[in-house]
């Protein structure tokens, strides 16, 4: 999944190849969820009908034994407490979205958070607090938050910072537009331009090789980002794939141009002191890919419209700071 092309045809699908895109889009507090997702608005796909991960998947998902939660160590605390809690958005449609009629939160990164959950707790009780992407270390060391599950890009100058299990998902950051905008077709075409970014994301440091001379302003959230560039803040919105793909759901004030020019790894982000709990998540993650739930999360939500079977998960620690 990390160079990716989206097509809407008829239940407006999306189709991973290597080609260009030019795709409609738009944009998509602290909350507790627990259990399967329910079922959404009409007219949402991905997360109602076919786009809600079954029951089912979590009934069979694993536990882990006793042996597996040392006394003293964080999966203890956990279990004790009784809910994970992690930093994360409520407003990332596929990937973690609070539905405004149940309050249930769904999506990738959500339903993963819950499976943890139930790993360690034996049901999927999670608490999730909102961060944006420039507070996500310093919750991660102050130990604020247990995890973080929000499209975390892994590199190596946050891992001096955050310890990172997976990687779990890839994808690339892609140019996004507004709809009427004929004059970006690419990310080459970025020179001397004004872009958006997400305040402390990797589009920051990748732009100034990619497109000289570009001039840039951060915002904090995803949906900040996108209504700046609707409100013409700035001339294109740099973000990752999955991100702009996921405001697909909405209005279509937006198109993406162009390929991916990047490749990122998602990570989970952990403490950088507690390599135990690492180990943990990366064992709990080895379990869910190899029994094929990581396949049906996938499926249930990403691959709610995306053309195809699930991919292969991406190699665990194959990316510098994993």
């Amino acid at each position: 999944m990390s160079i990716l092309k989206m097509s809407f045809t008829g239940r407006r699908s999306l189709a991973l190849t290597a080609t260009a895109v030019a795709v409609t889009l738009a944009a998509a507090g602290c909350g507790g969820d627990s259990g399967g997702s329910a079922p959404a608005l009409p007219g949402n796909p991905g997360l109602g009908g076919d786009g809600v991960v079954a029951q089912s998947v979590y009934d069979a998902a694993p536990v882990a034994t006793e042996a597996d939660i040392p006394a003293g160590s964080t999966m203890e605390a956990i279990r004790k407490r009784g809910y994970l809690n992690i930093g994360g958005s409520l407003d990332a449609p596929l990937l973690s979205q609070q539905n405004p009629v149940s309050g249930t939160i769904e999506g990738f990164d959500a339903d993963m958070a819950k499976l943890l959950a139930k790993y360690i707790i034996g049901k999927p009780e999670v608490k999730t607090t909102t961060i944006g992407t420039q507070t996500r270390e310093a919750m991660l060391q102050a130990k604020s938050v247990d995890a973080v599950f929000q499209t975390y890009t892994i590199t190596p100058q946050r891992a001096t910072q955050v310890a990172f299990a997976g990687p779990y998902l890839t994808s690339g950051l892609a140019v996004g537009v507004r709809k009427d905008d004929t004059s970006i077709k690419s990310v080459k075409d970025l020179a001397g331009k004004t872009v958006i970014v997400g305040a402390n994301t990797p589009a920051v440091t990748a732009l100034p090789s990619a497109a000289p001379g570009s001039k840039q302003i951060a915002f904090g959230t995803d949906p900040q980002a996108l209504q700046a560039l609707l409100q013409k803040r700035g001339d294109a919105y740099v973000q990752d794939f999955t991100l702009l793909a996921s405001g697909a759901k909405a209005n279509p004030g937006m198109k993406v141009v162009g390929e991916p020019f990047t490749t990122e790894a998602y990570g989970i982000g952990l403490n950088k002191e507690d390599a135990q709990f690492k180990e943990f998540v990366n064992n709990w993650l080895k379990k869910i890919q190899a029994d094929g739930t990581w396949a049906k999360v996938w499926e249930g939500t990403l691959g709610s419209v995306v053309e195809g079977g699930a991919p292969t998960p991406p190699a665990l620690g194959s990316v510098d700071g994993s």
